[in-house]
């Protein structure tokens, strides 16, 4: 019998002919009861519905009141965009057909973990065989980009520098403040559900080569602690099977307009790192307990706290760190079209995120509940209003 393909297989040579900045985007839905908005168990008689152009888009993610959207990979970040405005209002008809309706938060606000089900597929029954409780309480929701780059080594050196940059987009994205019933005093609780609990999450340690990070995962491989990539679920990875680099760390978001903000923030970085490494401008290889520093607060505080600047040591507010990456990044907006996108980012830093948002509902007694019947509504509703920011006609 043939040996199995290794992990590691064809994955350089997928590098190699990988282009530049191509980009796909994931982001994932919570399955709603249209009365309650509690988390109903629906995911496989939805997905079984799915009409063949949508199907192929359509993932499952753990529990089976939730489900995932994957954009087609596209050249250009609008397309993408396009996609995934698309898709999510694809997605909110469907569900509106089978009597389900559809939300975004990081972590749905009252649904208890115990109520969920993990869904029947090998690698999420694996999951669950060997995480348990830490897999059964991973009821989260985020959103991921892909951004293609060629060559490996070059994607690593991207790779170990973004892991500098990833708790200001945490910290942006923060949607997830309030769970079982309370203000949990976390702006991302998604982060302590999921990051701080999966093995082999979070920030990985810097990597200076290809040839690092594949001596790392032979070692996953033969001590049997992996048997897949996807297992490897650190906040950034580059992932195997499409020669991309992965940026996992932010909250879902409910408004859209939002959600591709964060998205483009974080396609902005990867570009600019890029354009560094090409140029032989040194990138960072931030030690990670310094990192984890930043991220901490991100979780904490989102946006109303402070980062360390990790190259001074000085302190200052988030919202000016995140301004900071903004200017830094600036050169390769306009070239990648994401300045539509990012226009969305200085008006999250002053009128507030989702967590904010969050936690000023919660602060004024308001049941978390409606709360989250208003997320959802805005959820579908600020989907239909992308429409013309990503240069769609919207539909009567």
């Amino acid at each position: 019998m043939a040996e199995p393909l290794s992990i590691l297989d064809g994955v350089r040579e997928r590098y190699a002919a990988s282009t530049d900045f191509t980009v796909g985007l994931e982001e994932e839905y919570q399955l709603l009861d249209p009365q309650t908005f509690a988390l109903v168990q629906r995911f496989e008689d939805i997905s079984v519905a799915a009409p063949a152009e949508l199907a192929p888009h359509l993932a499952g993610e753990l529990i089976s009141s939730e489900i995932e959207y994957r954009t087609s990979p596209h050249a250009r970040f609008v397309d993408a965009a396009r996609d995934l405005v698309e898709g999510r209002l694809a997605v909110a008809r469907l569900l509106e057909g089978h009597g389900v309706a559809m939300g975004i938060t990081g972590c749905h606000p009252f649904s208890i973990w115990q109520d969920q089900h993990i869904i029947d597929t090998p690698h999420y029954q694996r999951v669950e065989s060997e995480l348990g409780y830490i897999a059964w309480v991973n009821n989260t929701w985020s959103q991921h980009v892909h951004v293609g780059i060629n060559d490996a080594d070059r994607a690593i050196a991207i790779c170990t520098a973004m892991r500098s940059v990833l708790p200001q987009i945490l910290a942006l994205s923060a949607n997830s403040a309030v769970y079982t019933g309370r203000l949990t005093r976390l702006h991302s609780t998604r982060t302590s559900l999921f990051t701080r609990s999966f093995p082999r999450c979070g920030v990985p340690d810097p990597l200076r080569d290809w040839n690092e990070y594949a001596a790392f995962v032979d070692l996953l491989i033969r001590t049997g602690s992996i048997v897949e990539s996807t297992q490897i679920w650190w906040s950034i990875r580059p992932h195997h099977d499409f020669g991309t680099i992965e940026v996992r760390i932010a909250d879902g978001q409910t408004e859209m307009g939002e959600a591709l903000a964060v998205t483009a923030l974080s396609f902005a970085l990867i570009a600019r790192f890029a354009a560094d490494y090409d140029a032989g401008v040194p990138t960072p290889a931030h030690p990670s307990r310094f990192i984890e520093e930043n991220l901490w607060r991100a979780q904490r505080h989102g946006l109303d706290g402070e980062m360390i600047d990790l190259d001074t040591g000085d302190v200052r507010s988030t919202t000016d760190s995140i301004r900071a990456l903004l200017d830094w990044s600036a050169p390769v907006h306009a070239g990648l079209g994401l300045l539509p996108f990012l226009a969305r980012v200085p008006i999250m830093l002053s009128e507030g995120n989702g967590a904010q948002r969050q936690r000023r509902a919660f602060e004024q007694g308001e049941d978390p509940a409606v709360t989250h019947a208003r997320a959802a509504d805005r959820t579908c509703r600020s989907a239909e209003e992308a429409l013309e920011l990503v240069g769609m006609v919207k539909s009567t």
